[in-house]
């Protein structure tokens, strides 16, 4: 019954194919007026212009962290202020960094390189030649796509290497190899791609040598999610990696031998690689591995996978329950690995024992401030040595360096951008409908009593956290504003739904495929919770969420408009049934299923935005955002979602900008006008206090 139900709507005209022309007429046409439409209404709002300016001038401020990346002696930043818009790569010595006072050296004035070239360029980042560090393949997308051009850069002179490596505009993935060559995986022409946009083949690159005749490394299939080359630097050693990307959590990884061969990984093909130290690579377990459990980090000597000796896997470190593991990074000696706990973060430094037998690693945490995100920027492979951020939703941004054996010192820390003694900032647990606790931060005046409007952010998918950062700067490149919003009297919720990576891989694999609306319902347990403790009141809630969390958004939309009462829904997911036709949806099959197969279509039909919406159904009015540019999750999901409420005679408002890729943004000005339009949009639909 199923299986014939889909051929017939495959058979079926689709009325709103029009809107996949990502540059067609008709589309650009309709775009045009709901922009216009939605403009009108929203920048007429009383104050607007006002929250504009401040929301561009938090978002400018100079006084904002410099993010390193260590580069040997050196760190490298990309700074963005009014100024400069688009960035100034640039470069300062380690120590003079360390120690508070960077002497900057501009290298790519990403701005002016874009007047220059009449392009429209975006940075997208720079994969630099480890140890060395003195070349660097910067990678720039004109308007933001994510298919970016990349030139070599030389750090020492300042400038693009005359006639280096050059790469024009595709989905490429580059890395050093041996000797003067690159890794590249690239475009390579017709039947090069998987079916989910990205690079299948894999060549290396000898200077001097045509690409076109290089040869080949590894070679993937089209059904593939893609293929690529990565290369870890331990010390003076570069061990680089295969991989080919099975679906978007599967891979099958081998060392590239000095001889060129591939040699198979033991790892579980689920299993998370993380960095290289003293020889051994670290991963980290989504799935069992004989006695090592799921999430745990492990180990394993790459010199016994390519001798073809017995491979036993080394327990590094095994969370707890509340734990998960977030982000790693190797040093000379030290092992940093960022963990959650209960949503919390800690940075803690893991060393091997000195001799053989002597008992496991040895784990010491860091004193940092505790219920805070932690974020670990960047560490040194020639020295114990690592920067992190920590922050929270009222806590400024702080940048620490960490060493071993050493108090964390204060490289640079943020001013107060607001006073915090007004908010009151709490973590609370929801029951969802299965009896699972879903934890969940809220932000509201101190001493608030009564329900008011209230926002709540979320994501639950692809293994993603979701971690309270500064007010000044909400999740998703939304702006300040979860600040502006709370400021009002209202509460602003950042809810650890399931999907995410809150609790490890089991916490992930809750919500995947047939198990996604647990996500959902985690979603309304939040929502509900509010309403039963008196935080806010039914319709009194909006949802916001981006990309996958755009997804969310939408089916909380058509499966509980009794409950909320706006919806901010970003670069969103929305035909679940094309989705893996569009752009690099087939990549994402691993997470939702795919619905070209009657039993998995079974399942996510009935949660799919656009299939679901029914005429005579009262829904909030959503605040739809895209970008033409977005190469990743196509606009026509955006694009469809709006025209099918038209049809139906329901309000929306809509926003797609030209530029920014799936950020939906170029800059920080395009941020700030979307900071003023959602918070305008807010209040008119929910009734906040400065309405």
């Amino acid at each position: 019954m199923i299986a014939f139900a889909l051929l017939l709507l495959a058979a079926t005209p689709d009325p709103l194919a029009y809107t996949e022309q990502v540059e067609g007429v008709q589309a650009l046409a309709q775009v045009r007026g709901w922009n216009a439409a939605t403009r009108t209404v929203l920048e007429a709002t009383p104050g607007f212009a006002a929250t504009r300016a401040r929301a561009l001038a938090l978002l400018q401020d100079d006084a904002q962290i410099a993010t390193p990346q260590i580069a040997g002696d050196n760190v490298l930043n990309l700074w963005r202020d009014a100024k400069n818009p688009r960035g100034l790569w640039r470069i300062s010595p380690l120590a003079a960094f360390r120690a508070g006072k960077p002497q900057w050296r501009t290298l790519i004035d990403v701005d002016a390189l874009g007047r220059a070239e009449g392009k429209s360029w975006v940075w997208h980042g720079a994969t630099c030649r480890a140890p060395a560090y003195d070349r660097c393949m910067v990678s720039i997308a004109d308007g933001g796509t994510d298919a970016g051009v990349e030139r070599e850069y030389d750090l020492a002179a300042g400038r693009f290497v005359p006639g280096g490596f050059t790469l024009p505009a595709a989905k490429s993935d580059v890395a050093w190899g041996p000797g003067d060559s690159l890794y590249v995986a690239t475009d390579y022409g017709a039947g090069t791609l998987t079916t989910s946009g990205y690079p299948r083949i894999v060549k290396r690159w000898v200077r001097g040598t045509a690409l076109a005749a290089a040869p080949v490394v590894g070679e993937g299939r089209a059904t593939d999610v893609r293929v690529g080359v990565t290369t870890i630097v331990d010390g003076t050693t570069a061990w680089p990696l295969y991989t080919r990307g099975l679906d978007f959590y599967r891979s099958e990884v081998s060392h590239v031998a000095p001889d060129g061969r591939l040699v198979p990984s033991p790892l579980p093909a689920d299993a998370d690689i993380q960095d290289v130290i003293d020889g051994r690579l670290i991963a980290k377990l989504n799935s069992a591995w004989g006695a090592q459990p799921q999430g745990a980090l492990v180990a394993y000597r790459i010199a016994d996978v390519l001798a073809d000796r017995p491979v036993t896997p080394e327990l590094v470190l095994a969370p707890t329950r509340a734990q998960a593991i977030e982000e790693v990074s190797a040093g000379k000696s030290v092992l940093w690995v960022k963990l959650l706990d209960d949503v919390s973060g800690k940075l803690v430094a893991l060393t091997r024992p000195a001799t053989p037998g002597a008992g496991g690693w040895t784990q010491t945490a860091l004193p940092l401030p505790a219920n805070a995100t932690v974020h670990l920027d960047t560490a040194s492979g020639a020295q114990d040595l690592a920067f992190a951020r920590v922050e929270g939703m009222t806590l400024p941004p702080t940048l620490y360096a960490v060493a071993p054996g050493t108090k964390p010192t204060v490289v640079q820390a943020l001013p107060a951008r607001f006073d915090a003694k007004q908010f009151s900032v709490t973590q609370r647990f929801a029951t969802s409908k299965d009896g699972t606790k879903i934890p969940y931060f809220l932000v509201r005046r101190a001493g608030a009593t009564g329900p008011v409007p209230a926002l709540i952010h979320a994501y639950g998918g692809f293994k993603a956290a979701q971690t309270p950062t500064y007010l000044t700067e909400q999740p998703y490149r939304a702006g300040p504003v979860g600040l502006f919003w709370a400021e009002q009297g209202n509460a602003y919720i950042l809810a650890n739904i399931r999907g995410g990576g809150e609790y490890g891989p089991a916490w992930h694999q809750a919500a995947l495929r047939e198990k996604r609306q647990n996500a959902f319902d985690d979603l309304h347990a939040v929502a509900e919770d509010l309403i039963r403790t008196g935080v806010s009141a039914p319709r009194k809630i909006a949802v916001s969420g981006r990309s996958n969390g755009g997804l969310l958004v939408g089916v909380a939309m058509t499966q509980r408009p009794d409950l909320y009462g706006a919806v901010v829904m970003g670069s969103p997911l929305i035909d679940m049934q094309r989705y893996s036709h569009l752009l690099a949806g087939a990549s994402w099959m691993g997470e939702y299923g795919d619905p070209d197969v009657p039993a998995d279509w079974a399942f996510i039909q009935r949660y799919s935005p656009l299939q679901q919406l029914k005429p005579g159904v009262r829904y909030p009015a959503p605040f739809i955002y895209t970008s033409t540019k977005d190469d990743r999750v196509h606009p026509a999901h955006a694009r469809k979602f709006a025209a099918r409420l038209e049809q139906l005679g329901d309000r929306f408002y809509y926003s797609e900008a030209l530029e920014g890729g799936h950020a939906a943004g170029a800059d920080r000005t395009e941020d700030a006008q979307r900071a003023a339009m959602i918070l305008a949009y807010l209040n008119r639909e929910l009734g906040g206090s400065a309405r």
